[in-house]
């Protein structure tokens, strides 16, 4: 039985279910924004009742529309509505510190040894499991993204537009508008068109290091955490920029490694400061870029959290807010599309996708553990073709 949903209030009991809700998505949610939308809608949603699916796509949209890691925003939002203010910061910190802690792990072993260690096995079982996650969460948000006709051709729109490479942001705010003007002037959707405004990053190497400093680093990523749009992977160029090109304390083999480290951990991608923190300066600098990168979030999510609410209660608001669920869902699918091409790579992982699929329609399983029987079975694979 559903829940109901109250008002946000200090209350020790749901704080720490917050709490210990968000420690284990943190702990088990691969594969990037998407996939920790779905792990989340699928514990928040259909095992515990805490939001309704409108509910959830209103948070979804609201972390779209500020700068910063979306998956992250969106633990953050989902900690306020369901425990105050104590449970937007319990939220957001327990979902960021263990793929920080994970990351710093990796972090010692690069600066020991020089290298990662090896996790395709991990993420060759993972991967199908994730991707039907992401696709058991897209259906069952289908009715509540797609409400209106209007809204629906906003989430066919905005795949096809993300698909063919239209910046995340202008697609976004695009729908948002469209659906908004369709739904006040009562007139059907006949077309939109959104300019590209593709992102590049380009230059040449700076010719010499600057010198370490702490607070540079701190800033620097509390800059890139304040003004980053879109996806974790359009943080590759924002790192580099800064710390490949202007301060040359990284070099772009560096940066690959720090990005790939991010990748193969749960959790937010931005974990990746944790790694490069670690790379330049320990345990300490590890600490104050995973602090600068993801603070911007919980001064965002707290300045318009209390508004979510009352955007759904204006009608131009409330329209703006649809298109922008609408835009949020189609640009799930179009990464559910992307990423499908680079899990589902031979029979196996085709087979695991499907099954993983029918326990998740036939069960209400708790994702830790198909997750983890995604790594066992990828490490038996790999063990198997070892032989």
């Amino acid at each position: 039985m559903r829940e109901k949903d109250a008002q946000p209030g200090i209350d020790g009991r749901r704080v720490r279910d917050v709490a210990l809700m968000f420690l284990k998505i943190g702990l088990t949610s691969f594969g990037g924004p998407a996939a920790h939308t779905g792990l989340m809608h699928r514990e928040i949603v259909q095992r515990r009742g805490w939001l309704t699916d409108g509910e959830f796509l209103d948070l979804l949209g609201a972390a779209n529309l500020i700068p910063g890691p979306n998956s992250t925003e969106m633990a953050i939002h989902i900690g306020y509505r369901r425990a105050g203010w104590p449970g937007l910061v319990a939220a957001g910190v327990c979902f960021i510190v263990p793929a920080m802690l994970i990351t710093m792990g990796f972090g010692w072993l690069y600066v020991r040894y020089g290298t990662l260690p090896q996790a395709a096995w991990l993420l060759y079982g993972v991967k199908p499991v994730v991707m039907a996650i992401i696709g058991f969460a897209l259906w069952n948000l289908r009715r509540a993204a797609a409400k209106t006709p209007s809204m629906a051709a906003g989430v066919a729109v905005s795949c096809v537009l993300s698909l063919c490479g239209v910046n995340e942001l202008a697609v976004l705010f695009g729908c948002g508008a469209v659906v908004a003007v369709a739904r006040i002037a009562g007139q059907r959707i006949r077309g939109a068109s959104c300019a590209i405004m593709p992102l590049a990053a380009a230059g040449i190497s700076a010719a010499g290091a600057a010198p370490f400093s702490s607070s540079t680093l701190f800033l620097t990523f509390l800059k890139i955490g304040a003004v980053l749009y879109g996806s974790g992977y359009v943080l590759l160029a924002f790192l580099r920029g800064d710390f490949v090109e202007r301060l040359g304390w990284l070099t772009d083999q560096q940066l690959i490694d720090a990005v790939a480290a991010g990748q193969i951990t749960p959790g937010p991608l931005f974990s990746t400061a944790a790694f490069v923190g670690y790379v330049l300066g320990g345990p300490q600098a590890a600490l104050l870029a995973t602090a600068g990168i993801f603070l911007p979030s919980f001064v965002f999510v707290a300045l318009s959290g209390p508004l979510v609410a009352r955007m759904r209660s204006s009608p131009l608001a409330g329209a703006l807010l649809d298109g922008v669920n609408a835009a949020s869902i189609g640009l799930m699918l179009a990464v559910a599309v992307q990423l499908g091409r680079a899990s589902f790579v031979d029979p196996v992982t085709v087979c695991a996708g499907i099954l993983c699929l029918l326990l998740l329609v036939r069960y209400t399983l708790n994702s830790a553990w198909l997750i983890a029987g995604g790594a066992a079975a990828g490490y038996a694979v790999h063990w198997c073709r070892g032989m």
